[in-house]
């Protein structure tokens, strides 16, 4: 008797696929949302290390000469790192990142 009861159950089928085709949708919306958001972190953390990149380092520190002793003077010059350029425009990832949009069809 129970069995039959439960066979004929079809009280949840409809609410069930609702929730199927709702989950869907979350999902599908989800993954867009969280490629812009790893797209956005990216380029944030690339400004952020192009800043860090364009910091002067270098340094000097001059000699000085007294009655009985001296010392010498020491420099630095900072050089252009591999992906520096003065003309980086705002708002765009630097340092080599490229977003290189949909994957290719590897077929």
């Amino acid at each position: 008797m129970i069995a039959k009861k439960l066979w004929n159950d079809d009280k949840g089928f409809v609410i069930s696929i609702e929730l199927i085709l709702i989950a869907t949708i979350a999902v599908i919306g989800l993954i867009t949302g969280l490629t812009a958001a790893r797209d956005a972190v990216v380029s944030e953390l690339s400004d952020v290390a192009g800043a860090v990149q364009d910091l002067n380092q270098s340094y000097s520190v001059n000699g000085v000469v007294g009655h009985a002793a001296a010392t010498a003077g020491s420099d630095f010059t900072d050089a252009l790192d591999f992906c520096d350029s003065a003309g980086d425009a705002s708002g765009d990832a630097d340092n080599c990142i490229v977003f290189t949009g949909a994957p290719a069809d590897e077929t």
